[in-house]
């Protein structure tokens, strides 16, 4: 009896083990037909992508990421999908993509160039710095975030650029605003959207006029020495402009600029040409 059951035991090892050694064969065979799939499936959409049709190529990349989200493939797939809807003006798509992939691929090789894609999406849709303000902010914000952790790359240097284009936007929002209040005569909103382009956009080429509108309001409303202390700080940095003279002949108001020295030239001429017909 007991050789019996020993004998039935060792029978159910064996059985239990060759049972074992047959599920690992076939999972092995599946993540090898997994992969094979799935670089198929990315090919089919690398074809989808050159022949222009970026919707369809863009599914195809998203099954890339369903059918092996661990591999090197799957980032790539994402990053693909997201240029080809960008390639196309299919911006929110794109922009669905790169947030996805910067939030499950972190410290991927390739982050800096995500980051690139994504604030390019963003500065493209701007049309009009009256009405695209969230646009123009998003992009500022992540071309001075490739600025300021990725200096040493090629989108750093383009990022720079292209920053000091939406801070010349920013500010002419600003500017457009501070006019529109002044064609309403409100003028302490006006003063503080002036205030704004000098505070925080001085490099622009707006500030020196808005210097000399802060001179002009502040005179208007009585405050002649914040006034003047706006005129001196425009003459210190813009004595040779325009909108300096224009300050100046304000504040002091037996102040001539060339134009009317040249017009009381030609009025004392005519004066005395006038006499010798009398």
């Amino acid at each position: 009896m007991k050789i019996k059951f020993l004998f039935s035991y060792i029978l159910l090892i064996i059985f239990l083990t060759s049972c074992s050694n047959k599920e690992e064969k076939i999972t092995t065979i599946k993540e090898t037909n997994l992969e094979s799939q799935m670089i198929e499936v990315y090919n089919q959409a690398m074809t989808e992508f050159e022949r222009g049709d970026v919707i369809f190529a863009g599914k195809k990349f998203g099954e890339v990421e369903l059918l092996y989200p661990q591999s090197i493939w799957a980032p790539r797939a994402v990053l693909m999908s997201a240029y080809g809807y960008f390639s196309q003006g299919y911006y929110g798509d794109a922009i669905n993509d790169l947030e996805r992939f910067l939030i499950k691929y972190k410290n991927h090789p390739q982050e800096d160039y995500a980051y690139y894609l994504l604030a390019l999406c963003h500065y493209d849709q701007i049309v009009d710095e009256k009405k695209d303000l969230n646009e123009i902010q998003k992009s500022r914000e992540y071309f001075e975030l490739i600025i300021n952790n990725y200096p040493n790359t090629d989108y750093a240097f383009d990022s720079k650029y292209k920053l000091e284009l939406t801070i010349q936007m920013m500010a002419s929002k600003e500017m457009y605003l501070a006019r529109y209040y002044i064609e309403r005569e409100k003028w302490i909103p006006a003063i503080n959207r002036f205030k704004k382009v000098v505070n925080d956009y001085d490099t622009t080429i707006y500030v020196e006029e808005a210097l000399h509108r802060l001179v002009e309001l502040h005179y208007k409303v009585g405050l002649i020495d914040e006034s003047k202390k706006y005129a001196s700080l425009l003459g210190y940095n813009y004595q040779s402009g325009k909108w300096y003279e224009q300050s100046y002949k304000l504040i002091n108001t037996n102040y001539k600029t060339k134009k009317d020295l040249k017009q009381d030239k030609r009025n004392s001429i005519l004066k005395r040409f006038k006499k010798l017909f009398k």
